[in-house]
Formats: structure tokens, C-alpha cells, sequence
């Protein structure tokens, strides 16, 4: 029951993020505009609504489900693969790599052939990039263990960080308030078309996620167990940080450095389905859609027409939630 409620909810997301804004646009332009783009058929739709509608505030919604999926589906396979309840996607520093291949662009002070790059590219490139280093420094005689993983994707991301924050220091003042905008997080000036490999290859990460859930489930028990049933732990881990490096940096790409999406939801997911992950992979994917969406709906609709970034009310929920699962932890309660 919980897919479809949640498909249902999604709709319902959709529909108030397209609808909702500095300018009000009725439901019968919106399907107005739909019907014309996507089916082709009847009279125009009026102008201005089908502008704001089809290049203003469908891209963004659909830059928010993508990035929402992703950050929770990632978070998701990272608390199993290293049996932390705390854990999320920007633990292992790809975020941080990421982040500074795009200030770097955003940057006048970087060189030429960096900027060139644009800021999406820069910024998967970037994700990649720390991936390898983290890769480098966690492999010990060839394996791989969670431990090692936090601990090297913790170092790459705080020497990224302070990379990043000397760029913002040699930046044009112009320039600070961009940067600062993107690290935090927004879906605005998302496209259409830009978005449809990331959106592919969210989903093709996701079908691989669930072709491997009975390994994950495994994982998740713990090494001496997964082995016992079978699993190549070394292996799996290694392929699971590279999908969970993947979807990060094709969020942050997306939508800047967008917090705590990756921590909430999948914990929301395990409390209604358990901890198989046949059933939390989708629905976390599912309930971090929605999410997103809702809380870019918040950050341009609670002031408008100031948009304020996505982090300020993800930080908001997240911060008291993430206090909230230290405190189970410490008492012993399972998460």
C-alpha cells in the first residue's frame, strides 16, 4: 500500500509545486500546457502560464524528484553498508569533491579551461574525482571496510572544504553570493533536457540497488554473516560506494549541496517497511521525492518572491532529527 500512497502523494506534490508560486497558475493551465507539450492535440495554451508552467516550474519539479530519489536512496544503501544509523550520502566526501570542482567554475579567479566546464559537469567530475582518492586511501591490501571508507571520505571532504572555502576567499564579491547559493542547495534554472541522464542513470542505479537487495540485506547483518550467506563482501562494498558516489554527485550536480535528504528520509522509509531493502529502496526513493519537492515548494513560496536555499529548511527538520537518532543510539535503541 505504500508505493501507491506515496505515487498518489507525489502527484499531489507535483501538482502544488507547479501551481504554487510568486504568480498563482490554475490547474486548467497546467493541464492545458500539458496536454499541448505532451500530447499534442488542442488549441494553444495562453502564453505567460504556459511559460512559467513548462520552463520555470515543471523543470524544477522534476530537477526535485530526481535529486530527492537519489539522496535517499543513497543515504538508504550507506546506513546498511556501514551498519551506522547516522550515516549519510555526504559522509564519504564526494559532496565536498563535487562542491569544489564548481566553485572553482563559478570562480573568475580559477583557470580558463575549468570554467569552461560548466557548473553540472564540474561539479560530477569533481564527485568522481574524490571517489578515486577516497577509493585510494580506504583500500587496505585490497579490501575495503565501512570504517575505512567514513574515515577517508571524512579527510578528502574536509581538505576539499578547505580548498573550496580558499577559492571563495580569492573570489569576486560579486561571485560569493552564487556560490553560496548553490552549496546550499537550489533546483532553480533546472532544464528539461539536462535532466534526462541523470534521471537514467538514477534509475539504472536504482535497478541494479534491487537486483543486489539480498546482498545488501546481508551486508547489513554484518560481514561474518553476509559471508556465510555467500557474498562477496569486498566486492559488493566496492560497487556500492561507487553507486552511492554516482547518485551523489549527480545530485549535487543537479541542486548543489543539499543536506540531510540522505539522513531523514530513509529512516522514515524503515520505520513504515523494515529494514528489507526490496521494500526501502522504492519507498524511500519515493517519500525523498516528495520531500524535496515539498521543501523547494517551502524555499521559494514561504517569501516570495525570495527563494531561499533548500538546506535552510532541510537543516530546519533534519538538525532536531539527527539529534534525535544520536540520542536512540546512545541509549541503545535501534534506528
Amino acid at each position: 500500500m505504500l508505493l501507491p500512497l506515496g505515487g498518489i502523494a507525489l502527484v499531489l506534490a507535483c501538482l502544488a509545486g507547479v501551481t504554487v508560486g510568486s504568480v498563482h497558475v490554475p490547474v486548467v493551465a497546467v493541464w492545458d500546457t500539458l496536454r499541448f507539450h505532451l500530447l499534442h492535440f488542442g488549441p494553444p495554451p495562453d502564453a505567460l502560464p504556459a511559460m512559467i508552467v513548462w520552463q520555470l516550474r515543471i523543470p524544477r519539479v522534476a530537477a526535485a524528484i530526481v535529486v530527492g530519489a537519489a539522496l535517499s536512496m543513497a543515504g538508504a544503501v550507506l546506513q546498511g553498508m556501514v551498519r551506522n544509523p547516522l550515516a549519510d550520502p555526504f559522509v564519504i566526501g564526494v559532496s565536498s569533491g563535487a562542491g569544489l570542482a564548481a566553485v572553482a567554475v563559478m570562480s573568475s579567479a580559477s583557470a580558463l579551461w575549468i570554467r569552461n566546464l560548466g557548473v553540472p559537469v564540474a561539479g560530477f567530475v569533481g564527485a568522481m574525482a574524490t571517489l578515486v582518492l577516497v577509493l585510494i586511501f580506504a583500500q587496505h591490501r585490497g579490501r575495503f571496510t565501512g570504517a575505512r571508507i567514513v574515515l577517508a571520505g571524512v579527510a578528502v571532504g574536509q581538505v576539499a572544504s578547505a580548498a573550496t572555502s580558499l577559492i571563495q576567499l580569492h573570489s569576486e564579491p560579486a561571485e560569493i553570493r552564487g556560490i553560496l547559493f548553490w552549496m546550499m542547495g537550489s533546483v532553480a534554472g533546472a532544464d528539461l533536457a539536462a535532466l534526462r541522464l541523470p534521471a537514467a542513470a538514477a534509475l539504472a542505479c536504482m535497478v541494479w540497488l534491487l537486483v543486489q537487495a539480498r546482498g545488501l540485506n546481508a551486508l547489513s547483518m554484518g560481514d561474518d554473516d553476509a559471508v556465510a550467506l555467500g557474498v562477496d563482501v569486498n566486492r559488493l562494498r566496492l560497487q556500492l560506494i561507487v553507486i552511492v558516489a554516482v547518485l551523489t554527485g549527480l545530485s549535487v550536480s543537479i541542486a548543489g549541496g543539499v543536506g540531510f535528504v540522505g539522513l531523514i528520509i530513509p529512516h522514515i522509509a524503515r520505520f513504515a517497511t523494515g529494514a528489507d531493502y526490496r521494500r526501502l529502496l522504492p519507498v524511500s526513493a519515493l517519500l525523498g521525492a516528495v520531500f524535496l519537492v515539498l521543501i523547494d515548494l517551502a524555499a521559494r513560496a514561504l517569501d516570495s518572491p525570495n527563494e531561499y536555499p533548500l538546506t535552510i529548511f532541510t537543516a530546519a527538520l533534519g538538525g532536531p532529527f539527527f539529534l534525535w537518532l544520536l540520542k536512540r543510539s546512545r541509549s541503545g535503541g535501534t534506528v
